[in-house]
């Protein structure tokens, strides 16, 4: 309504948009002349350009009568109604993008290629098999409707199992309550560097992400770097974790996590490691251990990680006063979010790469994509309980308390500008959950030394980024302690760029910060019977 209604009182704005209709209309009209009268329309310029990122109609096929002006038509629609969802003067930022959002949903789903008569090359495979494709593709579309239905797992990841070759770094579980499990990995190197590095994940995502198979596991890397590892596992919540809270997941979590290493490396500083969430809640337990003189960490290392959340990214589409509101009414039923709406939310940031074209790949083409060690983690849904999820939502959300020095634990205000301690910060390019340039806006909540890193990749696949690949790259920059700020813009400009996986340099700069190396310690808490650990990956990680 605020949309409809300010580009109603908006006459400039809609005379644009009626010229820029007749301008796309002409040239449609010329470029089918043009086709119509050139034999080969290789050489003959489109009326648009897909973005690079836009992959639907890179085949040949495309560029043929009659897909060339349908697609070309479809381009030039897209276009207009991303000019009449964004610009118009009165309409809140919030608004604009959720129109905005809304419009370009809309437009994925009427694309030509979802639609078979209207998609050459599901045309072309139809001809070539016969029909077998979309024969095959229905048996594809009425398995996945099976398994939605009784929760079971996508098709062929059962070839990936937690524990078989999934999460196999070997290690014991030293510690457990009702809200997470402490791992302990078993060292492989004669001698380890005295500071162990404790890795709080997202309690949104199984841990395992940072344990995937041993060709791609910066768990197992670490461990073979000499690294003394913990990690925390968190409980999948059900309706008797409803009213834990994020003060809950500070104690059960992080203190009594750092509790455990201290009595087994007594006097040794930790290297503190947080992923997504898992980095945001680090963040706030580093600043009320500054805030109370506590120095048991030796630095600080963030994944994806808002600290400032004013610009979320397009995530917060869906949060805003209404939204919470009506998610923590459902939560009070449920006593938890379920992580199909998680799922689904973050399906439709990347509709185009996540829904549409596996659909046109396996319910078109008739062929189902191989699943990968990421995408079955993927499909490893966890929950949120709703007290801890409705105080996330509004206070780090909605009211960014954590930037601005007024989010609380244990009653007290805490702020970031307290950390002094030096910090190594992942961002990746192409994340739509942490936009790098909301992480980055760390640089002015700390006067700390910063080690800013940019990698290529989305929030996933850009942190599990094995040395082994050669398709990555990235940017890395460190700003000293009470440095000069510079904006993103010119740390893009300054920042050396790097071939290869980023874990090295991490290694490198946890290395500068170590004593010499000693001997592994013993697993377990001291007086444990490692024996009667039980072994990593713990029980938590299968819970459903």
């Amino acid at each position: 309504m605020d949309w409809a209604t300010q580009l109603a009182l908006s006459p400039g704005k809609r005379l644009d948009l009626l010229i820029l209709g007749c301008n796309h209309w002409l040239s449609l009209n010329c470029y089918c002349q043009s086709v119509a009268l050139t034999p080969s329309t290789i050489s003959i310029q489109e009326c648009i350009v897909p973005p690079s990122f836009d992959k639907r109609f890179k085949a040949d096929e495309w560029h043929r009568w009659p897909f060339n002006v349908i697609h070309q038509a479809f381009l030039l629609t897209d276009q207009w109604w991303h000019a009449a969802t964004n610009g118009v003067r009165g309409v809140s930022r919030h608004h604009e993008h959720i129109v905005s959002f809304i419009a370009r949903q809309w437009l994925d789903m009427l694309s030509p290629g979802n639609y078979p008569l209207t998609n050459p090359v599901v045309l072309r495979r139809t001809s070539e098999t016969w029909g077998h494709n979309l024969i095959f593709g229905a048996i594809n579309l009425l398995e996945d409707i099976e398994r939605i239905t009784t929760n079971k797992p996508p098709a062929h990841a059962n070839r990936y199992r937690v524990g078989l070759n999934l999460a196999k770094t070997p290690g014991k579980v030293i510690l457990r309550n009702r809200l997470a499990e402490l791992i302990q990995y078993q060292p492989t190197t004669s001698l380890v560097k005295p500071e162990p590095v404790l890795i709080i994940p997202a309690w949104i995502m199984k841990y395992y992400i940072l344990d995937l198979s041993p060709h791609n596991s910066l768990i197992k890397h670490l461990v073979d770097q000499g690294y003394t590892v913990f990690c925390l596992s968190w409980k999948n919540p059900g309706l008797p974790e409803r009213d834990l809270e994020l003060d809950d997941y500070l104690q059960l979590g992080v203190f009594q996590a750092l509790s455990a290493i201290n009595k087994i490396l007594p006097n040794q500083k930790v290297h503190a490691t947080g992923y997504c969430l898992g980095g945001t809640l680090l963040a706030i337990a580093a600043a009320a251990m500054a805030r109370e003189h506590d120095d048991r960490l030796k630095s600080i290392t963030l994944f994806t990680t808002q600290t400032d959340f004013r610009e979320s990214g397009e995530l917060a589409l869906f949060i805003d006063e209404n939204e919470v509101s009506l998610l923590e009414a459902q939560m009070e039923e449920t006593g938890y979010l379920s992580a199909g709406q998680m799922a689904g939310a973050f399906q439709m940031l990347r509709s185009n790469d996540l829904m549409w074209s596996r659909m046109i790949h396996e319910y078109l083409m008739g062929e189902r994509a191989p699943v990968s060690d990421l995408m079955a983690w993927n499909a490893d849904t966890t929950r949120m309980p709703a007290r801890m999820h409705g105080r996330y939502l509004r206070e780090l959300f909605l009211n960014n308390a954590l930037s601005e020095g007024r989010y609380q634990v244990h009653g007290e205000p805490i702020t970031l500008f307290n950390i002094q301690l030096p910090i190594f910060c992942v961002a990746t390019t192409a994340d739509h959950v942490t936009p790098w340039r909301s992480v980055y806006k760390l640089h002015y909540l700390t006067p700390a030394e910063i080690t800013f890193v940019l990698t290529t990749g989305g929030h996933n696949a850009g942190i599990v980024n094995s040395p082994e690949r050669t398709d990555r790259s990235y940017q890395i920059l460190c700003r000293p302690a009470a440095g000069h700020y510079i904006d993103h813009q010119q740390w893009l400009q300054q920042a050396p760029q790097h071939a290869g996986s980023w874990w090295p340099a991490w290694i490198n700069w946890l290395n500068h910060s170590s004593s010499t190396a000693t001997a592994p310690p013993l697993l377990g808490l001291p007086g444990q019977d490692s024996q009667q650990l039980a072994d990593a990956p713990g029980a938590y990680v299968f819970e459903n």
